[in-house]
């Protein structure tokens, strides 16, 4: 079993940059793929950037340029840095880490753009 705890999500202005974080309860090293995923209102969730086990990064076309994924195996987290946020960002974020038989997500943060 594996816990995902989020943090960072909030309000920001359009332009603004938030930074969210994913606290992972394993090693990364027994994940095949991990990354972050959104849910707008009245959307289906969609993926936003990933990292494979051998370090392979693929984005959403929108946010590629804006959004920087990291993941840090001695602390065992995965980040997500979003920079110059539009409102269109607006969602809920959710973390996902994937071993070879199990899809685990985390309980999602709010990240809201306006002004």
């Amino acid at each position: 079993q594996v816990q995902l705890v989020e943090s960072g999500g909030g309000l920001v202005q359009p332009g603004g940059s938030l930074r969210l974080s994913c606290a992972v309860s394993r090693s990364l090293s027994v994940g095949n793929d991990m990354g972050w995923y959104r849910q707008a209102l009245g959307k289906e969730r969609e993926l936003v950037a990933a990292i494979s086990r051998n370090g392979f990064v693929r984005y959403e076309d929108s946010v590629k340029g804006r959004f920087t994924i990291s993941r840090d195996n001695q602390k065992n987290t995965i980040d997500l840095q979003m920079n110059s946020l539009k409102p269109d960002d607006t969602a809920v974020y959710y973390c996902n880490f994937q071993t070879r038989i199990e899809h685990y997500w985390g309980q999602g943060t709010q990240v809201t753009v306006s002004s």
